[in-house]
């Protein structure tokens, strides 16, 4: 199976979750390893969590808990696998220390705490140019 990595091809990054546009937050993923995943994702005016310009709270929670999806699906994608569909079980925590605006670009690092059964915990850090502006610890579990 080839390796895409790293992608900042929408339609492809698109096929790994189970989600359809407009509710895609991810479009790329930098990294990928059995453990990790980068992936980003471009704030724009018509995404429908920004507000007056600004993403909410929401929206890092749901492009932080489609980060999570996307490492599933690249893994099932290397197994020659279609993604399975999941969804948040848990967030254990959240804390958001600046909402990004129109035109930022989020990077969000998840790292594999624990997975067993189909029920991940990740940790997962938002930055923008290097600047934390979120984090969380979430359990994601497949359907």
């Amino acid at each position: 199976m080839e390796n895409r990595l790293p992608t900042s091809d929408p339609q492809f990054v698109e096929s790994l979750i189970p989600q359809r546009f407009p509710f895609v937050m991810v479009s790329s993923i930098a990294e990928y390893s059995e453990s990790h995943l980068v992936s980003g994702f471009e704030i724009r005016e018509e995404n429908l969590f920004v507000v007056d310009g600004i993403f909410q709270a929401s929206g890092l929670v749901e492009h932080q808990a489609q980060s999570v999806a996307l490492h599933t699906g690249y893994k099932f994608y290397l197994l020659g696998k279609e993604a399975p569909t999941g969804y948040i079980g848990a967030i254990k925590t959240f804390e958001a220390f600046a909402l990004p605006k129109t035109g930022d670009r989020l990077k969000s690092e998840i790292s594999i705490i624990n997975e067993m059964m189909g029920v991940t915990l990740v940790d997962v850090v938002t930055t923008i140019n290097d600047k934390v502006i979120a984090r969380s610890q979430m359990k994601t579990v497949i359907m």
